[in-house]
């Protein structure tokens, strides 16, 4: 006979229900969302396959967590690991999804309003059981405290943490809207030389950053692109050595380059938003990098033509 109540859905297609779900043979455990609790849980994990991002863009990388950071905190990305930056206020909650007919266990972050911000698949089965170790969550337990991290500075007269910073509270909606108040040089550049980009840095060796958001949280990676493609229908691939990411072009309604001061002065970001006005995916230098790889991403940049 048919089920005339059928278990509700979250937006991941899981069970709402924190318990046993019979049909689905998955159970959801949260588990504390702390920072401290959080970050303990993460990097003592060997091999992750972790995912942010959204229709429009998404980055995919295996490996280990770096230690996460806080909006307003240093942000380091470092070889083969996992460069995670969350909102503190933004983000919620997480869990531990098992599913048992398969065997999968992912880590699922996610916002105030549920949705998923950030899942790690654990890919080993030591993984597994050791996340089977983390604490439960703790009712009303915040990620972080108000007053924990001090507030970055206002993204109008920031360096370039200060734009990611604006861009992770709200998806950068805010700060797009107010942006004639921005004193950096920043124009409306064409999307469709976003292929031509990863092409020609992937042809030439020069390394880039890549920054994916999701609701509350970012993923980034950064060094040389190995392999790109873009398919008919306007998917865009780009391989890196641990990570690769994919962005819908037909999704991305505008795109912008923006400078703004970083490690070695102005560096340029090309900043793709979608159509509902949030930032999606950030391309640009992170960090100290050679001053011939600067001054080449620079030109390059120059040369990028206007909407």
């Amino acid at each position: 006979m048919m089920n005339q109540h059928p278990e509700p859905l979250d937006a991941d297609g899981l069970c709402a229900f924190e318990e046993l779900c019979v049909r689905r043979h998955t159970t959801v455990r949260p588990i504390d969302a702390r920072m401290a609790e959080l970050a303990r849980c993460l990097t003592l994990l060997q091999y992750v396959q972790a995912v942010t991002g959204g229709p429009v863009a998404r980055i995919d990388q295996t490996g280990t967590y770096a230690v996460p950071s806080l909006r307003g905190e240093a942000f380091t990305i470092r070889p083969g690991s996992i460069a995670l930056r969350v909102d503190g206020v933004g983000f919620a909650s997480a869990a531990v999804v098992r599913d048992g007919g398969t065997g999968t266990v992912v880590l699922h972050l996610r916002d105030a309003d549920g949705r998923t911000a950030h899942q790690g698949r654990l890919l080993s089965e030591g993984d597994r059981l050791l996340v089977e170790l983390a604490r439960a969550a703790e009712t009303g337990a915040l990620i972080a405290e108000p007053s924990a991290v001090p507030e970055p500075p206002a993204w109008e007269d920031g360096d370039q943490l200060a734009q990611l910073d604006a861009i992770l509270v709200d998806g950068g909606v805010a700060r797009r809207a107010e942006f004639a108040r921005y004193r950096g040089e920043h124009r409306a550049i064409d999307v469709g030389v976003v292929p031509e980009v990863l092409e020609y840095v992937c042809s030439a060796g020069l390394p880039i950053g890549v920054a994916v958001f999701a609701p509350a949280a970012m993923q980034a990676c950064n060094g040389r692109v190995h392999v790109t493609d873009q398919t008919v229908g306007g998917q865009v691939f780009a391989a890196f050595a641990q990570s690769s990411v994919q962005i819908d072009l037909a999704g991305v309604r505008a795109c912008h380059l923006v400078r703004s001061t970083a490690a070695h002065g102005p560096t340029s970001a090309i900043e793709l938003d979608d159509g509902d006005g949030r930032c999606v995916a950030v391309i640009t230098q992170f960090g100290i990098v050679g001053e011939d790889v600067h001054t080449a991403w620079e030109h390059l940049a120059a040369s990028l033509p206007d909407a």
